[in-house]
């Protein structure tokens, strides 16, 4: 319920409070009724490669009286307040060839409001994006050779409207002689300045553009009449080179989606693909495209990226779970309504899990890939988060995106955050080993992706569900009581990897890492020793993560000290696994670290014993193996 300052006010009065600050914005509320002033006219020059700024011209049709501007705050996919407002500057105002003064709203920093004269029909609004210059100002979007461009960066809206409800007349200049991948339709080209077919805001939004210097389309789903495009920019057109087997497993991933679903949400659809190690990577969804970015050896170091290549796979899958089928609370009327994330664990954990799956399904990782995979999820969720286990559960971590908005944590393993995506999607699994033990394995979960997705064919508005939509559709394909199911889950603190022991497999640690491990760790140049020492160990032995509680913790090692010398010489990861290694076998000896912590040096000794241990899957032959079904090609 909504509080009003006078009720705030008597509210203070009646608890003894002697002073109020009423704090309130004054931001008209959305109506859902057409934005009768006209079309927004959105021209976006981005040509400034030098300075990396995106320059805005608006046009925004407005009658004579006060109009708010609004510049987009909670951001799609983000599940957060994370719109930019800090990266935008230059505003000015115009009417009828004045400069109109403007004021942002005391409390509402991405609210601002302008008086518009009489006579004047619109307002005109100009401003620059200054994207970040590197990494620690945001994510970089612009580089020498490719950009990515957000809309709702480079724009503002007037309060008051769904944003479903503002149509908009979008074009953006781009350098000369790039080319681009875009779900919006081209009205026309003339040299670099790109026109686009109206649309209305919350779509435009939607609708993200990449852009480069190289590029290249891929067709994914030949002749069709619903067109798939996989569309690349790269650092250098070496890394554009594509194998015939590389384009067919992304085909093979889109024709296991419509196995999978039986319908699509979209009249076609882009994989927005950057291959650079310059503009920053990205995993975001949109309903008729997503941007996908990763390193520059996507194709040209396949053996090695196979770790990355369920990025495709589960922003593709967003299409169905998050951007047709969205939590209610989600669905909000335009960017600057607070959204809320109580269902994320549906919206990213069953997106996590067939990510995953279709990764498999596809080809895109082989069965043995994603069993390593999994058992890397399935160790996090039985020794790896010690604050589900303890203070926190699975549906808090729903309010991370707000929380934290993706900051880096101190104990992330004890904060757990986020976890709706790995937690939600060992929580998926363990829901279809339950369908199959209801209905003896006539029914599993790709029955209810078909339920309660593939709705609707060609659709691609918004499909609202709630907590019980998403139980009676499980009820309705095996009856049992799945509210209960569900919470326990989600509210307790007890283990989640019944599903992995439901599908005839055991987790099990030995001291041989899996070849998921050794591609993280050399992803991230990094040592992964979570499951003995209880560290996460980055590039030159600085510390990423110490495990609450764990043989390095109790010794009074945690996350910002840096490693510098194991046993008197200087650190090395293997030199440090050799470490553990001699200790298991000879028990008098301990663990000795040299850390830096600040600028004071300090020895600690670890009295661990273990040996080095590594998560695995290992068969069951007690149970049918359903895991192997779950990713069988379809």
């Amino acid at each position: 319920m909504k509080r009003t300052p006078l009720a705030a006010a008597i509210l203070a009065t009646a608890l003894g409070c002697t002073s109020l600050a009423v704090q309130a914005d004054d931001v008209p509320a959305p109506q859902n009724v057409p934005y009768s002033a006209g079309t927004l006219k959105i021209d976006v020059d981005a040509t400034d490669l030098a300075h990396r700024v995106f320059r805005v011209h608006e046009v925004i049709p407005a009658a004579a009286g006060p109009l708010t501007l609004l510049y987009p705050e909670w951001i799609p996919g983000n599940h957060s307040p994370t719109g930019p407002i800090d990266k935008l500057a230059g505003l000015v105002v115009k009417a009828n060839g004045q400069t109109l003064p403007w004021t942002r709203d005391e409390y509402n920093v991405y609210a601002f409001r302008v008086d518009v004269p009489q006579g004047a029909t619109s307002v005109e609004v100009d401003f620059q994006f200054l994207s970040p210059q590197d990494t620690r100002q945001g994510r970089v979007v612009m580089t020498p050779e490719m950009l990515n461009l957000e809309w709702n960066t480079v724009s503002v809206y007037p309060a008051g409207y769904y944003a479903r409800q503002i149509q908009t007349d979008a074009s953006v200049t781009l350098p000369a002689g790039w080319q681009f991948g875009c779900a919006l339709d081209v009205a026309s080209q003339e040299g670099g300045t790109v026109h686009f077919k109206p649309i209305n805001y919350d779509d435009l939004v939607d609708s993200p553009i990449y852009a480069g210097k190289y590029f290249k389309r891929v067709d994914l789903d030949p002749g069709a009449s619903t067109p798939v495009h996989m569309d690349i920019v790269a650092d250098d057109p070496k890394y554009l080179e594509i194998t015939p087997e590389q384009v067919k497993v992304h085909r093979q991933l889109v024709q296991q989606m419509y196995k999978l679903y039986g319908a699509h949400h979209y009249n076609h659809y882009d994989f927005l693909l950057s291959l650079s190690d310059k503009m920053s990577g990205e995993g975001l969804e949109h309903h008729r495209s997503s941007e996908d970015g990763t390193g520059v050896g996507y194709f040209s170091e396949w053996d090695k990226s196979w770790g990355m290549r369920d990025l495709l796979s589960h922003e593709f899958n967003h299409s169905w779970d998050g951007k047709y089928r969205r939590g209610a609370d989600l669905a909000t009327p335009n960017f600057n309504v607070p959204m809320g994330d109580s269902l994320l664990w549906v919206y990213e954990g069953q997106t996590q899990f067939w990510g995953q799956v279709m990764a498999a399904r596809s080809g895109l990782w082989s069965d043995q890939q994603y069993k390593d995979v999994l058992a890397a999820v399935a160790a996090t969720y039985d020794r790896g988060r010690p604050g589900l286990a303890s203070w926190r559960n699975v549906q808090d971590t729903t309010n991370d995106p707000t929380i934290a908005m993706r900051r880096p944590l101190p104990y992330r393993n004890y904060q757990a955050s986020e976890d709706y995506y790995s937690a939600g999607e060992m929580i998926w699994l363990d829901v279809d080993g339950k369908l199959r033990e209801l209905t003896g394995g006539k029914k599993t979960i790709d029955d209810f992706g078909k339920a309660f997705f593939g709705v609707n064919p060609g659709a691609w508005d918004v499909d609202t569900y709630t907590f019980d939509d998403v139980a009676k559709t499980l009820n309705d394909i095996a009856p049992y009581d799945w509210k209960s199911y569900l919470r326990t889950r989600l509210d307790g603190h007890g283990p989640l990897i019944g599903g992995v022991q439901s599908h005839g497999w055991k987790l099990v640690y030995t001291d041989k890492p899996s070849d998921a491990i050794k591609a993280f760790e050399a992803r991230r140049h990094s040592a992964d020793l979570m499951y003995s020492l209880g560290l996460s160990i980055g590039k030159d032995g600085a510390l990423s993560d110490v495990l609450w509680d764990s043989p390095a913790f109790n010794a009074g090692i945690s996350p910002g000290m840096t490693i510098v010398a194991v046993n008197g010489k200087d650190y090395d990861p293997d030199a440090l696994k050799e470490a553990v290694t001699a200790a298991a076998k000879d028990q008098s000896q301990s663990i000795e670290l040299l850390v830096k912590n600040f600028d004071e040096y300090k020895t600690i000794r670890i009295d661990y014993h273990g040996g080095l241990k590594y998560p695995h899957l290992e068969r069951d032959t007690s149970k049918p193996d359903t895991l192997t079904q779950l990713i069988k090609a379809r």
